[in-house]
């Protein structure tokens, strides 16, 4: 691997390169070429060369990648080939989906706790797991050896959170409330805000595209 700084936009660019190459290994394709992912994935070739080219020589010239091998090494850049234990924080209805959705998970990194500071909630099961509360939190991270917290709060208890996260040892947060979290450098945050994606999304419709509520009552 160079010894380079490796950006983020890289770095996310990674599992969609592997979630297309599982796609072509369960229809049994020995080899891809880089033109071929980048039609697939609407990405430049030489995009996709340059960020494989990161952490090693991977291609070979007339033939492509050959789609296992890249798997594997895929999956070993993003420690995907060991277990990666992770904490859900928040057995709302964003939990419950990322919880059940986690039940179908191939992959070595999976949510292996629930918590909840909601009384009623604790001792309710999600599929498998069993929402635990908040007392128990440092205890079983530190038990279970989990690296990577989810945060599914309202954002008025989202600081709170990862504030016992990283004091717990978390190393990473994946975050869905609304808020910046402040965390200490050495912890990882990425924020899911997809309403600020979907609102985006309205500056690229068409104007005129309204309909008076008046013109369809009186059609």
């Amino acid at each position: 691997m160079k010894s380079e700084k490796i950006s983020e936009a890289v770095v996310r660019r990674l599992p969609v390169y592997l979630r297309y190459l599982n796609e072509l290994h369960a229809r049994e394709v020995p080899t891809v070429s880089s033109q071929e992912l980048g039609q697939k994935l609407d990405l430049n070739p030489a995009q996709i060369r340059k960020d494989l080219a990161y952490f090693g020589d991977f291609g070979r010239k007339g033939i492509g990648y050959d789609v296992s091998y890249l798997i594997e090494k895929i999956r070993h850049i993003l420690k995907l080939d060991q277990q990666i234990n992770v904490a859900l924080i928040g057995a709302g209805n964003l939990g419950h989906a990322l919880s059940n959705y986690n039940a179908y998970l191939q992959e070595t990194m999976k949510i292996v706790e629930v918590f909840d500071s909601y009384e009623p909630k604790v001792g309710t099961k999600i599929n498998t797991l069993t929402v635990k509360p908040m007392s128990d939190l440092a205890e079983t991270i530190q038990a279970k050896s989990i690296r990577v917290g989810i945060i599914t709060v309202p954002n008025t208890e989202a600081q709170h959170v990862a504030d016992q996260l990283v004091d717990a040892g978390i190393e990473a947060i994946l975050n869905f409330a609304p808020i910046i979290l402040r965390t200490p450098p050495h912890v990882r945050v990425h924020t899911a805000d997809f309403t600020t994606d979907l609102l985006s999304l309205a500056y690229y419709l068409e104007d005129g595209k309204e309909l008076d509520i008046n013109e369809q009552l009186s059609e």
